[in-house]
């Protein structure tokens, strides 16, 4: 074969087992030391990226560009020729060579930038592994990069979040806390923690001496500032759930209210079937859509028909597993034939502060009325059909959500997931035990009190990564991408 022969002719790559596969490695090196994978997603596109890290980046970009390793352009974009070891021509890319330790993962780091065709791609990547990479898991960008102390593992969880952030409030929390917000709050507590720790250990190694009262003071003080940290951290767990899941939000009212007129009006398009006999919604149907800054899970529920058949009664029972599950309940009632009677069973499951009523069909009944609904929860008339009110339902949904983010008393903005929310559930009873065991009415034995402060610290160290557990790392970094 000739070097300008199609690449379509080109023989299979070898394996990675292949006894010539790492010809030309340095004993420096080891094989599985350097990692490639594709950065962006598969499928057609103007542009790729492929991201090798590891020692063997400085050599292996020599000899794909017939360079010497030690002269390679650094940090500057360079046009060229992809030809693979068999001399095969694969693209024309730029590619920019990083020393480390100033990179991502503070190693050597080789990005190359060729067309988005798949098949090009994957025969660089090819090349790649032939010249002495291994392909890449799940996170193990991300994950050297964690290791290597550039991120702590607040911010990448953070990456995760940024990637999959649908909504603007979402992207906004990610980015604040891919910049290290979240860390900060919790190794400003670990500080805290450790200096009353460094107070309390005093007496353990002399323990001969009393604790002087103002000492026992200010240690008890910096002890309630540091829970009422913990406990405003884990209060913005519902609210972190609802800017990564979306509000959970259902469509809730009698037969031919207007639920699905609602929900495609909500949408732009038909998304549910409606007419004019009740009952059309059997089931219930779900859409993700942006509402202001936040992500709505929009779900059409069956209507609550007050004698339903067999198959309209298993449509209601799944609006009731619906309803239980909301953050929020847009009440549809219909203008025409205003009433508020609502079976006990849903009724109860209606809170203020997270139900808005909708009277649909403004366009053709008497929305005066609605003054004297007599319901504890806001009222906006508007008209599925024509769009009337809708922008003004769309702000009344917003002003709702944003009352679910708790208050961090002007600290910047931060929202935890279920895995921060165990650690600190743990650090908070840690310090309820300590503070009570610290009081004067009933004073636990001073090596008790150090090590259930202890424990408080290593739940909190968790969070951002200070304490390395091996196997809660694989679990959290087999949910990323490849190329991550």
């Amino acid at each position: 074969m000739t070097p300008g022969e199609p690449i379509l002719n080109m023989p299979p790559s070898p394996t990675l087992f292949d006894p010539l596969l790492h010809l030309g490695r340095t004993d420096a090196e080891s094989p599985r030391d350097t990692i490639a994978a594709l950065a962006t997603p598969s499928g057609n596109s103007a542009l790729a990226l492929i991201r090798v890290s590891g020692p063997a980046c400085r050599r292996i970009a020599g000899q794909i560009f017939e360079r010497e390793p030690q002269q390679l352009v650094e940090r500057r974009p360079v046009y060229a020729t992809y030809r693979s070891a068999t001399g095969h021509l694969l693209d024309d890319l730029v590619w920019v060579f990083l020393p480390g330790p100033r990179t991502a993962t503070a190693e050597d780091t080789l990005e190359l930038t060729p067309h988005g065709n798949p098949l090009i791609a994957q025969l660089i990547l090819e090349d790649l592994f032939y010249r002495g990479c291994r392909a890449a898991e799940p996170g193990e960008f991300t994950r050297r990069s964690f290791l290597a102390g550039k991120i702590d593992l607040t911010q990448a969880e953070a990456v995760m979040d940024l990637i999959h952030a649908r909504s603007e409030r979402a992207l906004a929390v990610a980015q604040r806390q891919l910049r290290g917000g979240l860390g900060k709050v919790v190794e400003r507590l670990i500080g805290e923690l450790l200096l009353v720790l460094a107070r309390i250990e005093v007496y353990v190694d002399f323990p001969d001496e009393d604790l002087p009262p103002e000492d026992r003071q200010q240690v008890m003080a910096s002890l309630r500032e540091v829970l009422r940290g913990t406990k405003r951290l884990l209060a913005t767990e519902r609210f972190g759930g609802l800017l990564r899941d979306g509000v959970k939000t259902v469509l809730l009212g009698a037969p031919n209210a207007g639920k699905s007129s609602l929900l495609n009006a909500f949408v732009g398009r038909s998304r549910a079937l409606v007419g004019p006999e009740p009952g059309t919604t059997r089931d219930f149907l779900e859409e993700r859509l942006q509402v202001g800054p936040h992500m709505l899970r929009l779900i059409d529920t069956a209507g609550l028909n007050p004698l339903p058949g067999a198959l309209e009664r298993q449509g209601m029972a799944k609006t009731l597993e619906c309803l239980i599950e909301a953050d929020l309940v847009l009440w549809v009632l219909d203008a025409t034939q205003l009433s508020t009677d609502l079976d006990p069973v849903y009724s109860e499951h209606l809170v203020a502060g997270k139900v808005i009523v909708v009277l649909n069909k403004s366009d053709l009944g008497d929305v005066t009325k609605f003054d004297r609904l007599g319901v504890p929860y806001p009222v906006l008339a508007v008209s599925a059909l024509t769009g009337a009110g809708m922008a003004e339902l769309g702000s009344e949904i917003v002003r709702l959500v944003e009352g679910y983010a708790p208050d961090v008393s002007g600290a910047e903005e931060v929202a935890v997931n279920t895995r921060h929310a165990e650690a600190l559930r743990r650090t908070t009873l840690m310090l309820e035990r300590v503070i009570s065991g610290f009081s004067a009415q009933s004073v636990s034995p001073i090596e008790l009190i150090s090590s259930d402060l202890r424990c408080a610290l290593d739940a909190l160290g968790e969070i951002a990564g200070r304490v390395d557990h091996e196997r809660m790392l694989d679990a959290l970094f087999a949910n990323f991408c490849i190329g991550k």
